[in-house]
């Protein structure tokens, strides 16, 4: 102990620690757990580099801009001594895949189907921030704090597995022994030292189920992703056309995927998330493909106005749909997707070809092919014609 700092400092900060931690599962958070914030950056670094060498991060390019910051909370802010890291349950209320099995309807990965969880887990993450600031000034600790949930250059999922709320599993998820699969993470960046909790030990064992879910095959070894080939990567942070060896193997998800997460024999003991502003919306448990295929900018807007779905835009989320629809087998989407090609976005006008390529005979695709081909301009476009004349 410092000879300049008065000996209650210790009793104090674990005082605010055991606090902290009380508070914070009043305010309905999971497993509050503290991790020294030094120490990472090598380990962390690594990890990253060998990650984004492999680019393996697609087109998320983002993920290098501030890699420094990313894989090291000291470079993020120089001032953290000790992070607390908190979970949120999520747990569906029903089983996560069965949307998965209709192909008639979309399916949305089980986050996605209420309202957008960053607002809701920061707002409780920053109630909780000033209440440890006040606390602390009450035990003589002048305390700053910075609030983080996943939009921000932190590498959470590491960072919880050391703090001890569970380890990262095979599919490079955090899985908890009390939670399952179904957590959203956030953190809070304190300046003060508190006590810090052990990390937790990997129990996957022998189990493979997550990566022999993955439809895709997304993961190149145990513990290793490749976002290339995965589905949540691909139906959101992806900005292009999907690539075509890859939208079979899709099927009708629509927005993210949950088969890594819900296939884990660990969630046997997850909990249904208790806040209710989470809580799955009726309409996106199962929405018709056909009525999501005719949405228009403004249509999207009003369906997810406040769902985490409105970030990707209405043209790339149609886009998804349109390999939905091209996977369902049902040709009675056909005037749909000829409606579509003649749209002004060039991704879903592309992926409407595709789709209809599957759906109708190759002379009838021929002759859609000899109407549109000749006017199309989109390199892109023009490629999903080609069957036409192989």
């Amino acid at each position: 102990m410092d000879e300049a700092e008065p000996p209650d400092k210790p009793d104090a900060r674990q005082r605010l620690k055991t606090w902290a931690c009380a508070e914070a599962l009043a305010l309905g958070l999971t497993e509050p757990r503290i991790v020294a914030a030094s120490g990472h950056g090598a380990t962390l670094g690594a990890a990253l580099t060998a990650f984004l060498d492999a680019d393996r991060h697609g087109s998320m390019a983002w993920m290098a801009e501030r890699a420094a910051e990313r894989a090291d909370p000291e470079v993020l802010w120089p001032d953290v001594r000790s992070i607390l890291v908190v979970g949120l349950d999520y747990g569906p209320d029903e089983d996560a895949l069965a949307a998965t099995r209709q192909p008639g309807v979309g399916a949305i990965s089980v986050y996605a189907r209420g309202r957008d969880y960053h607002g809701i887990l920061k707002g409780k993450l920053k109630q909780l921030a000033g209440r440890i600031g006040a606390r602390g000034r009450e035990l003589g600790l002048d305390v700053g704090v910075k609030v983080f949930v996943d939009t921000a250059p932190v590498m959470e999922k590491p960072l919880a597995a050391a703090a001890g709320l569970g380890w990262q599993g095979k599919h490079t998820n955090l899985v908890s022994r009390g939670h399952g699969s179904w957590l959203f993470l956030g953190e809070i960046f304190l300046d003060v030292e508190l006590p810090a909790d052990a990390a937790e030990i990997d129990h996957c064992g022998s189990c493979r189920a997550c990566l022999s879910a993955c439809p895709t095959g997304a993961f190149p070894a145990p513990y290793q992703l490749d976002a290339r080939r995965c589905i949540s990567y691909l139906t959101i942070e992806h900005p292009g056309p999907i690539p075509r060896d890859l939208r079979p193997l899709i099927g009708n998800r629509i927005y993210g995927c949950d088969d890594c997460l819900a296939v884990c024999p660990w969630n046997k003991f997850a909990r249904m998330g208790a806040e209710a502003k989470l809580a799955a919306r009726d309409d996106l448990r199962r929405p018709s493909l056909a009525d999501l295929a005719a949405l228009d900018d403004a249509g999207f807007r009003a369906l997810f106005a406040a769902s985490p779905v409105k970030r990707i835009g209405r043209d790339r989320f149609v886009r998804n749909v349109l390999v939905a629809i091209g996977n369902s087998g049902d040709v009675s989407h056909v005037p749909r997707l000829i409606d579509h090609l003649a749209e002004p976005s060039a991704i879903v006008r592309g992926t409407a070809v595709w789709a209809l390529s599957r759906l109708v005979p190759p002379d009838d695709f021929a002759r859609f092919a000899a109407v549109h081909l000749p006017a199309e301009e989109d390199a892109d476009v023009r490629a999903e014609w080609a069957p036409a004349n192989a």
